[in-house]
Parts: structure tokens; C-alpha cells; sequence
């Protein structure tokens, strides 16, 4: 019976996207991390953050909502941490799409308003 209750989970987890941004957010913190520490130092955090998107799909409803989405954003938007960096992403029907990968110390307002509004068009 256990089996057929994870089998069952599998079955409705999301496919993860990630956003041309998101993926270049991973990018930048991948070698700036390397750049000033170390590249296995790099992998570690992308290897972690990328278990964060894989949970994301299992239990897309486990985030939070941003405390700095503009009020009027239509959708489920959510984010989980790997601190210090924050995933933003939304959940829709069929997939999880992640918007945008920061380190969660910045001033996200004007970033996020700016990511979800031009990650609309793709």
C-alpha cells in the first residue's frame, strides 16, 4: 500500500521551468561563489539549490508568498530559501516555474516587480 501512495505522489509531481532569468541568476551565483571561495564551494550551493526546485515540484505548495510582490499579481507565487538565496517561483496546473534565484538579503521590490512582468513574455 505504501508503495502505490508514493507511486501515486510521483504521478503528480510538476515538471520545474526555469525562466531564461533564472537560469542566468544560477549562472552568475555559480561563478561568482567560485570566483570568491572556491568552484566545489559553487557546486555544493547549486547542487542544494537545485533539491530545492526538485522538492518544489513534489510540494509546489510548501512556500511562502514574497512579502515583496506588488499587490495586484495575479497567480500563485511562492518562494522556498536556501539561505542566504531566495527562489521565487509560480505554480500553475501543470509546472513550476522559477522566476527568480537572489540571495534573499537584497531589496528584492523593484527586482521582482521587474522579473514577473518581463518573465510574462516567456
Amino acid at each position: 500500500m505504501q508503495s502505490a501512495t508514493r507511486s501515486h505522489a510521483r504521478k503528480m509531481e510538476r515538471k520545474v521551468r526555469f525562466t531564461k532569468a533564472a537560469r542566468q541568476d544560477l549562472e552568475e551565483i555559480y561563478y561568482w561563489i567560485a570566483g570568491h571561495d572556491a568552484p566545489a564551494k559553487a557546486e555544493y550551493v547549486l547542487d542544494r539549490l537545485s533539491a530545492a526546485a526538485q522538492r518544489m515540484a513534489a510540494l509546489p505548495g510548501a512556500g511562502s508568498r514574497p512579502r515583496e510582490l506588488p499587490t495586484g499579481v495575479k497567480g500563485d507565487y511562492r518562494q522556498v530559501f536556501f539561505k542566504p538565496y531566495r527562489v521565487i517561483y509560480r505554480v500553475t496546473p501543470a509546472e513550476i516555474v522559477i522566476h527568480l534565484i537572489a540571495d534573499g538579503r537584497r531589496n528584492l521590490n523593484a527586482l521582482l516587480l521587474q522579473r514577473l512582468t518581463s518573465d510574462q513574455a516567456e
